[in-house]
């Protein structure tokens, strides 16, 4: 089994949606989580099916991120992805739909990260 991670703090920003030829979309949102007196800014991203998850969450939203962790070599270089898989909010409002398992989707190989 996979390691998970999870976090809880506030949406800062929500990118809007990436289409790239290939079809692969992805949908980036950065969370603010609370570390003394440094405050963390958080970037992570939706892939495919798991975009309309935070389709109903806004900025300044409270939100329970749960995550792994991602990382490949492209052209020599390497990239870590924080890949959300359900992103529920606290907030008050509607919760997003949790959904039940990380996706073993990867983005083409002619991408970046």
């Amino acid at each position: 089994m996979k390691p998970m991670f999870e976090l809880e703090g506030k949406v800062k920003e929500i990118f809007d949606e990436q289409t790239f030829g290939s079809g692969f979309r992805k949908r980036e949102f950065v969370v603010t989580v609370e570390d003394g007196k440094y405050p963390q800014d958080i970037k992570f991203e939706c892939v495919q099916d798991k975009i309309d998850q935070i389709s109903s969450i806004s900025r300044d939203d409270t939100v329970k991120v749960k995550f792994d962790i991602r990382g490949r070599e492209w052209k020599g270089n390497y990239y870590v992805n924080l890949s959300a898989w359900q992103v529920n909010s606290s907030s008050g409002g509607d919760s997003a739909a949790p959904v039940d398992a990380p996706s073993e989707e990867e983005p083409p190989d002619d991408i970046p990260f």
